[in-house]
């Protein structure tokens, strides 16, 4: 049976008061708000308040039998008699008095109930669509939706003031940014910078040996070579020190990008303040004419030892730099021809006594190649064939011209010691120079000869004990001594000494008359 069924009255109650049921009244609500199961109440059921007395409900079973009975009875009134049965006048058809309800005694009043535990299974709820396709009923979720109130939006006004916090934090960004490109620019290219000239110096300690690779026009690798490179971080803290630059670590940025630590070269430079980045490494090069120059002088029988000596202590270049160089660099000059590498006495007598300007902190071989370009342009034409007409090779030219400028003490001396030179080579007699045992002995610094010196110094320089000349020059020769050795004396002497009150030189021809003189001199 339908509810509609159910709910429609039967023929004969629309007016006889008849009590009409709706169906079943205990149908559960939908959860709504919130509210937990239990505490749904069945359709017409008040809710118990604490403190109060609840109201018993009829019973079931009496309710339905009286609404059954007084049913019956309607039914059995509208009942049409039987085929041959005279029917009943309506005045002898009264209605059965209907029943009192039963008067509802009070009940005892009693305390809240104390609920027991449920106890539940809690199982995932099934997706919505699923659960309203299988019940068919509307989701209890959903219904509890509509009834959430509505809260009122504020996007209007968070968009406004987020779009204005946006748009200063862009403009205060933009500002920094532009601030920081425009002191990063001033500092590269010295905008704004007051004039002035600061002196800098780049010492040779911050600057090492690297090797590099040797490519040909179309970028292929053909080789190596070795470079001097400086210690970038040393350089931008110098000029950082100076005030030719703000920012050192912008610095070593540009070098990086223009491998600038391979084109500035030790020394000491002039350097205006108002030079860019470009600027400042193009004038911290060798031969820069903001590079401060020192005037060095040399004079003639300076051995090498003693001019590399000299040079380091201006500052020129190391030592050590210059003897390695001496040993390992190639020169290109006509006199050094037949000359092999690897030992750097092979220029001894080949640096050219002068003076001369030097570069603080040039490189080695550069300041070398000062002297070696000096004594190429002092030789002539003339000096080669006087060199072959003696044959002799011009090496051993500048051999005898160094022991004649160690032992000449005036000028008019030296073509007479050069023809002592040549006659006692002639006669294959030891050539017994003492300033050769000098040389040999040079590392100890003593000046001194005696026989007991001369027979403990075993040295192809030692020409007591080595007849010939010696292997290479004592000293760096000048050109009067240079001419000297082309140019000698046409004589027959065979000895000379020094004479030590006059401080000339005396010749003599025989032993005997030169033993007679030397025992007259304390050349102690």
């Amino acid at each position: 049976m339908t509810d509609e069924e159910k709910t429609a009255p039967l023929p004969g109650e629309e007016h006889a008061g008849a009590v009409h049921w709706a169906g079943p009244t205990d149908r559960k609500r939908p959860r709504a708000l919130g509210l937990p199961e239990e505490e749904i109440l069945p359709a017409g059921t008040a809710p118990v308040n604490e403190g109060t007395v609840p109201v018993p409900e009829t019973a079931p079973e009496e309710e339905a039998s009286g609404a059954g009975g007084s049913m019956g009875e309607a039914h059995s009134e509208e009942t049409p008699p039987a085929p041959g049965e005279t029917p009943a006048p309506e005045s002898a058809a009264k209605p059965a008095p209907a029943k009192k309800p039963a008067e509802k005694k009070p009940a005892k009043r009693a305390g809240p109930k104390k609920k027991k535990p449920v106890k539940r299974k809690i199982e995932p709820a099934p997706p919505r669509k699923k659960r309203e396709e299988k019940t068919g009923d509307p989701d209890p979720w959903e219904a509890e939706r509509d009834y959430r109130p509505i809260r009122t939006r504020r996007d209007g006004r968070i968009g406004c003031l987020g779009g204005l916090m946006y748009a200063m934090f862009i403009i205060s960004l933009s500002i920094v940014l532009a601030v920081f490109l425009w002191m990063s620019a001033s500092d590269v290219l010295a905008l704004n910078k007051p004039e002035g000239t600061v002196e800098v110096t780049l010492p040779a300690e911050i600057f090492s040996n690297r090797v590099v690779d040797v490519t040909d026009e179309d970028g292929n690798v053909t080789g190596t070579k070795t470079v001097r490179a400086a210690d970038i971080n040393s350089v931008s803290a110098i000029l950082k020190d100076a005030g030719l630059i703000n920012y050192k670590w912008l610095f070593r940025l540009y070098s990086g990008f223009s491998h600038a630590d391979l084109k500035v070269d030790p020394g000491t430079y002039a350097l205006a303040t108002n030079l860019d980045y470009r600027a400042l490494v193009t004038k911290m090069r060798a031969g820069a004419d903001s590079q401060l120059q020192t005037l060095v002088m040399f004079p003639e029988g300076f051995n090498m030892d003693q001019i590399f000596a000299r040079l380091e202590e201006n500052g020129v270049c190391a030592a050590e730099d210059l003897y390695r160089a001496a040993a390992d660099t190639e020169f290109s000059y006509a006199f050094l021809e037949g000359v092999e590498t690897g030992d750097p006495n092979r220029l001894e007598g080949f640096l050219f006594p002068d003076t001369y300007y030097f570069y603080q902190g040039m490189q080695a071989s550069s300041a070398i190649n000062k002297f070696l370009s000096n004594m190429h342009y002092h030789i002539t034409e003339e000096m080669w064939q006087k060199t072959s007409a003696l044959n002799l090779t011009f090496r051993q030219v500048i051999t005898v011209a160094s022991m004649i400028e160690k032992e000449a003490a005036n000028d008019d001396e030296r073509a007479l010691i050069a023809s002592v030179i040549y006659n006692r080579l002639k006669a294959n007699m030891p050539l017994q120079v003492d300033s050769t045992v000098v040389y040999a002995r040079r590392a100890t610094g003593e000046s001194r000869v005696s026989p007991e010196i001369i027979q403990a110094t075993d040295s192809p320089y030692n020409t007591y004990l080595y007849a010939g000349l010696p292997p290479g020059p004592i000293c760096s020769p000048g050109m009067k001594s240079i001419q000297a050795a082309l140019n000698p004396a046409d004589s027959k002497y065979m000895y000379f000494a020094l004479e030590v009150e006059t401080r000339t030189v005396r010749f003599f021809v025989n032993y005997n008359d030169f033993t007679a003189f030397t025992a007259t001199q304390d050349y102690g």
